[in-house]
């Protein structure tokens, strides 16, 4: 390989060749007008015949077409078990355009440039990052279960705070990309988190370089990465060797096969509340109503108090205290699903919900004002108020039977 850097500056880079095909990597700042000049000028010079982004094609698709979103479909998000994934992207949004009102600046505008310019001379755009789903489903697998939910609350707490993006962020961006400054505190502790996130997207992005190279379409790509997968993508040039990129990318693209244990937790919960209320029965039919009767306030309670937090329809309260107890027994169906959908039954998110929804999800007020990220909050917020009343309830129940 021949590799050329320039360290020092604003666009550090290396050269290589692969079967015939000269490729240029870029390494980019994600926060740096100089960098998007930087790449306009190149690709203007006329010495590229493509072009390749650190992009996948979802966040692609954000780009050059930002209002798919008010095409999204609420019932089918819900009815997927995609709430999280949208509540992630948008508070990434949202993280996004708190930089842009502080500093003045649009990440990711180097890429922009890159996709402008090279619809203007005609030139592809090949996408070499790996879906942006696929990287967070495999964090969140490689993360041990009980730090998932402290994953996903830091995640919630640093996009949506209202305090100033401080310089050490900004560097991280200068570096790195979204996902990476969101998650850097956690992919520094864990080695777990920085392997799907880092260094497994290096490896994806040179076995997609392989393969563009291996098609010999093109005579000279420019690659445009973040400067902080610089490195990690010629190591990786260099490390994969003999193996078929196709091959790399495949193994890369695999969703771990989830634990199946943690799917037996809510069946043997509702094996134990059952044969708690059996044992509250046999010894008294009074202690039996009670124990029947701590299930439904506690469970249905905390579920009503998170649609009441996120400021659901008075129905939608009701439904959710309702269908708690019952969903809570039945680990097919969620109370989440319960009270989401009938939120927006009662409140039907309007087209204006929807092409408003990247910028009001931007004020942690917006998330409860606008329809369909209100939805996105009872589901959650429901969710999260009945898991804790199963357990409070639980530990009712077995405090009443142990003490009579």
């Amino acid at each position: 390989m021949d590799s050329q850097q320039t360290p020092h500056s604003e666009d550090p880079r290396f050269h290589t060749e692969l079967d015939g095909t000269r490729i240029t990597v870029l390494g980019t700042a994600h926060v740096s007008q100089v960098s998007a000049d930087t790449v306009s000028e190149l690709l203007r010079s006329g010495d590229y015949d493509a072009v390749a982004v650190e992009l996948c094609p979802s966040r692609h698709n954000a780009i050059v077409r930002p209002d798919d979103l008010s095409r999204m479909n609420l019932f089918q998000v819900l009815r997927q078990g995609k709430v999280p994934m949208v509540t992630a992207s948008l508070a990434l949004g949202a993280y996004q355009q708190r930089l842009a009102e502080q500093f003045g600046i649009e990440p990711g505008a180097e890429m922009r440039a890159a996709i402008n310019e090279a619809r203007d001379a005609h030139l592809p755009v090949l996408l070499i990052d790996r879906e942006v789903g696929t990287t967070l489903k495999r964090c969140y697998r490689n993360v041990p279960w009980w730090r998932r939910m402290n994953l996903f609350g830091g995640l919630m707490a640093s996009v949506m705070s209202r305090e100033q993006v401080t310089e050490a962020e900004i560097e991280r961006l200068k570096s790195g990309d979204m996902l990476e400054s969101t998650f850097t505190q956690f992919a520094e502790e864990s080695r777990a988190l920085y392997e799907p996130l880092i260094q497994e997207r290096d490896h994806y992005m040179a076995a997609r370089l392989r393969q563009e190279a291996a098609n010999k379409d093109y005579r000279h790509i420019l690659a445009v990465v973040g400067a902080g997968h610089l490195a990690g993508i010629r190591e990786a040039l260099q490390e994969q060797g003999g193996e078929p990129p196709a091959q790399v990318v495949e193994r890369l693209d695999q969703e771990p096969p989830p634990a199946r244990w943690p799917k037996l937790i809510p069946w043997l919960i509702v094996a134990l509340i059952l044969t708690g209320f059996a044992i509250g029965f046999s010894r008294n039919p009074d202690l039996g109503w009670q124990l029947v009767t701590d299930w439904v306030l506690i469970n249905g309670g905390l579920a009503g108090l998170g649609a009441i937090i996120a400021s659901a329809h008075p129905v939608t309260v009701v439904t959710a205290a309702l269908a708690a107890p019952l969903t809570s027994l039945n680990p097919t169906i969620g109370v989440g699903f319960v009270a989401a959908a009938m939120e927006t039954w009662l409140r039907k998110p309007t087209v204006g919900d929807f092409s408003r929804l990247r910028r009001d999800t931007a004020r942690l007020r917006g998330w409860w004002q606008n329809r369909v990220s209100r939805v996105l909050l009872v589901f959650i917020l429901t969710t999260l108020g009945s898991a804790i009343g199963t357990y409070a309830a639980g530990f009712r129940i077995a405090e009443r039977l142990l003490g009579s």
